[in-house]
């Protein structure tokens, strides 16, 4: 499970990291992301919607999915950032494994990515 300290608290954290944040596109997911003036914990949002599935059941698995991965690359992720994770309606046909694959990925490849260890 991840921190709280890592979780957006409430809507308004959403919208203006939506709204703000500069969009960066996967093959299954989107993030926007969103510089803050502080250097301090990373904070993360799921956005899994019902275009996703109609089914509960299915959307909470991936972000189950996504909470694994994110807990994994925690470390490879610099400080001060809003990123909010944007499901695409492919992922409801990928595997958890895969999920963790390509958020490594997109985590190497990304502005937020820690460079030295």
């Amino acid at each position: 499970m991840i921190a709280d300290v890592y979780s957006f608290k409430g809507q308004k954290d959403y919208d203006r990291v939506k709204k703000e944040g500069k969009l960066y596109q996967s093959e299954n997911f989107g993030a926007s992301v969103l510089k803050r003036e502080d250097d301090g914990y990373p904070r993360f949002g799921l956005i899994v919607s019902n275009k996703i599935s109609k089914l509960s059941t299915q959307r909470n698995r991936i972000k189950r999915a996504f909470r694994d991965a994110l807990r994994h690359n925690l470390n490879r992720i610099q400080g001060g950032y809003d990123i909010v994770f944007l499901a695409k309606p492919t992922l409801e046909r990928i595997t958890a494994e895969n999920i963790m694959r390509e958020m490594d990925a997109f985590i190497r490849d990304s502005v937020f990515y820690k460079k030295n260890k």
